[in-house]
């Protein structure tokens, strides 16, 4: 997918070569303890998981600077058969990459690949103190549906957590 920036960023569906590239963001983000519910990932976990997300052809898109992946969007699909028009979103940045208004780009398109699939519900988990992801999830059409008091222990601090989906 062509990027509508002048810089050398361009979005590419996971694949099983990328999979070692994509850990290693994933990885980087979580070490932040800030904004995934993991506070590292193992290679092998991340390595399952991207398997499944290929063998479910899931939305799954990786943001390139030139040829170094620097984020991801994804949507899980729900496996049980009750649940299978909906799908949990995950997204994560490089620091350097952020604020550059990339991340509503890399969103849209991941959330038109959930269309396309037939998702008819994304849904997501966000820290209650994480405003810019916030108002980029608002921005695209997700409505808080839900608030967790003390949902997350990080280092000792509990914080809350905001339930947002959106309907496509």
């Amino acid at each position: 997918m062509p990027s509508p920036y002048t810089t050398p960023y361009s979005l590419q569906a996971l694949t099983a070569d990328r999979a070692e590239d994509f850990w290693r963001v994933t990885d980087s983000v979580a070490r932040e303890r800030r904004y995934l519910s993991f506070l590292e990932i193992s290679q092998q976990l991340s390595a399952q998981y991207v398997a499944r997300q290929l063998a479910a052809n899931a939305p799954h898109l990786l943001l390139l600077y030139g040829d170094q992946v620097v984020g991801w969007c994804d949507v899980s699909p729900h496996e049980w058969p009750i649940h299978r028009h909906r799908g949990t979103l995950g997204m994560g940045m490089l620091p350097a990459h952020r604020g550059l208004g990339l991340g509503g780009w890399l969103l849209e398109q991941t959330l038109a690949l959930a269309a396309k699939r037939g998702l008819h519900r994304v849904e997501l988990t966000v820290h209650a103190d994480n405003r810019r992801a916030i108002q980029l999830y608002r921005r695209h059409g997700f409505q808080q549906e839900g608030h967790l008091r003390d949902a997350i222990h990080i280092d000792g601090r509990f914080g809350d957590a905001l339930l947002m989906a959106r309907i496509n």
